[in-house]
């Protein structure tokens, strides 16, 4: 575990905004008929402009700016001309490198009108990711993140991927420690002030495993159950956590929910 001095979290600070911006740029153009490719570019473009660099892009030979996941796909989706439908859901994952810090953040979001499975689906994901980052606190233990977000997600019946895991995140884009969506609380590391994570529920309607497409990327659910994915970039100070890549740098606890970033 790399613990960041101040000064490093607020140049990661910097680097969360403009994925932020990506992001939101992001938000504003999905609905039916348009393509995530179209959502690739305009992701790259607002990073760029605002002298950032695509984290994704190149790395390990990935070749997009962002992760495009539609429906059953958990992650790692690659951005194509297929025109998104209505009905769809679309987990949009994206990084940014910024002064030499990186930021990541990820968020599924509706296309058109959804069914209520899939709504419900997303409402439990994204609470079970504020449930893990209001864990993040001095002293806490990487299992009371894992624990708290396990708890919300099969407490509503459905099902946390074992497959993929959150990360630390500073300089290097995955750095220690790992952070699993399952676990014990009062286990694993102990997170001190400095600690960074980019803690990322993802979380499938029911129990499935996850397969890798023959691109070497795509991650869709075995039995092609629905799944959404949510993250953010969090550090732990001595007030608790901060996201990084929220709206406002802020705990969850005091805005009682999400942060619509």
């Amino acid at each position: 575990m790399i613990l960041k001095r101040p000064s490093e979290i607020e140049a990661m600070a910097a680097a969360a905004a403009i994925n932020r911006a990506a992001m939101e740029a992001v938000a504003e153009r999905i609905a039916p008929g348009v393509s995530t490719a179209a959502l690739n570019a305009v992701a790259e473009e607002v990073i760029v402009a605002a002298g950032g660099t695509p984290a994704f892009k190149g790395y390990r030979g990935f070749p997009a700016t962002l992760c495009t996941s539609v429906n059953e796909v958990v992650v790692h989706g690659i951005p194509n001309d297929r025109p998104l439908e209505d009905g769809d859901i679309v987990s949009v994952d994206v990084g940014t490198f910024y002064r030499g810090y990186a930021a990541d953040q990820a968020r599924t979001f509706a296309v058109g009108e959804i069914s209520d499975e899939a709504r419900r689906l997303l409402s439990v994901t994204e609470r079970s990711l504020y449930a893990g980052i209001d864990a993040a606190r001095p002293g806490a233990r990487i299992g009371d993140v894992s624990a708290a977000v396990q708890d919300v997600v099969e407490s509503e019946g459905m099902w946390v991927v074992r497959e993929f895991v959150g990360h630390g995140i500073g300089r290097e884009f995955h750095e220690g420690p790992d952070v699993p969506n399952y676990g014990r609380a009062g286990t694993g590391p102990v997170l001190r002030p400095g600690t960074v994570l980019a803690i990322e529920p993802m979380v499938t309607l029911s129990r499935t495993a996850v397969v890798i497409q023959d691109d070497g990327w795509t991650a869709p659910t075995e039995t092609g159950v629905l799944s959404a994915h949510f993250e953010h970039t969090v550090a732990v100070t001595e007030d608790g956590p901060r996201i990084l890549t929220a709206n406002e740098a802020r705990s969850p606890v005091a805005t009682g929910g999400t942060d619509g970033a």
